[in-house]
């Protein structure tokens, strides 16, 4: 049989979660952000839950070619924009919506030769410093874009580095907000600012709805302020869940270590369970000792150092558990247990984002309602 790990991708919490962002954004579309083939659980995986989206945000010139080929028709963007002159030309061909946030991408707009010209989102570096023009530059950047034949319509964007949280005080949102506002004061366009975190927390504001908001980790049921709200708390519904089973057990007697560097000692007699599942499937290798996994729909911890193709888990809280018992790493186990994945990434140090897009290629995964495992 095969090795017993499998991920299970629940394309019908993403419509859920996707309704959840539409409700929040009041009367704004929604893109349906799926870079990084839809945050690790494959785009063609969660594609029935899709449908009701605005428009799909993407990096890869691949995957929008990907969902052309599946059949959406709505608006493609390119949150990168183009990488190099001749990515115009598919853009051309498949009717592809692109950010500008350089003045080379003005130049090879500019060279372009297209018989129907490009919606464009010219992007604000409004403060998160990574990509976007600085605010003195981004009214000359607009103008430039405004007569160059080859753009049709020219919309605004930018990103908020800190709305999950306060800074130095204030909405994190706060010393952005004034920046895209004065900046962009007067330009005529449609309007995008409003990532995931700011859709949850203050998409109330209208000048932070815009005209698009941009549902990102919420559509996969990841929340960006844990550990100050859950996914209970937004209503948010984990789209992918990682099981396995115990493949043996151990008793431990005081003293007795587990695993790599015997980082675990036990204090008393111990009973273990062994569960195939490890670094090599995308678990993180720095979970620590005390790390949350359901074993039969039960919560307990794990224990010791996580290795290549195992862990270990303290089966003290459930003594029934025996060879071939369900593991739950993160999402739905049996006896509708859920057990979030912000919680397993908060213990490993890192967020729920990362642990989506690590999953192994070696890990089956099956799709609600489809047939067999891909």
């Amino acid at each position: 049989m095969p090795r017993p790990i499998l991920a299970t991708v629940h394309p019908a919490a993403v419509a859920h979660n996707l309704g959840i962002a539409r409700r929040q954004a009041g009367g704004a579309r929604v893109w349906a952000v799926i870079k990084a083939n839809a945050y690790g659980h494959g785009i063609e995986h969660v594609w029935p839950g899709l449908q009701a989206a605005d428009g799909l945000a993407l990096l890869d010139l691949a995957e929008a070619e990907q969902v052309r080929a599946l059949g959406w028709r709505g608006p493609v963007l390119l949150l990168e924009g183009v990488f190099e002159p001749r990515d115009l030309e598919l853009c051309s061909r498949l009717n592809l919506w692109h950010v500008v946030h350089n003045n080379e991408q003005i130049d090879w707009l500019a060279a372009h030769k297209t018989h129907q010209p490009h919606r464009v989102f010219l992007k604000l570096n409004s403060g998160m410093n990574r990509l976007g023009f600085a605010p003195p530059a981004y009214r000359s950047a607009w103008a430039r874009l405004n007569v160059v034949p080859q753009v049709d319509e020219i919309s605004l964007v930018s990103h908020f580095s800190d709305a999950d949280a306060d800074r130095f005080g204030a909405p994190g949102i706060d010393h952005q907000l004034l920046t895209w506002q004065s900046a962009s004061a007067d330009l005529p366009g449609e309007r995008s600012i409003a990532n995931s975190a700011a859709t949850l927390r203050h998409a109330a504001d209208a000048e932070v709805r815009g005209d698009w908001v941009r549902a990102g980790i919420m559509m996969y049921g990841g929340v960006p302020d844990h550990p100050e709200h859950d996914a209970a708390h937004w209503g948010l519904q984990p789209a992918m869940s990682l099981s396995s089973r115990l493949i043996a057990t151990q008793r431990l007697a005081a003293g007795d270590s587990v695993g790599y560097g015997s980082t675990f000692l036990a204090d008393a007699p111990l009973r273990i369970g062994i569960v195939a599942c490890g670094y090599a499937d995308g678990y993180p290798r720095h979970c620590p000792t005390g790390t949350p996994v359901l074993v039969d729909g039960v919560c307990t911890r794990t224990v010791g150092r996580v290795s290549m193709d195992m862990l270990a888990v303290d089966l003290s809280p459930v003594p029934a558990a025996s060879l071939g018992s369900e593991v739950t790493l993160w999402g739905h186990g049996p006896h509708g247990s859920v057990l979030p994945i912000d919680d397993v990434a908060r213990a490993a140090g890192t967020i729920g984002y990362e642990l989506m897009c690590a999953l192994a290629r070696r890990v089956p995964v099956r799709v609600d309602g489809a047939s067999s495992a891909a």
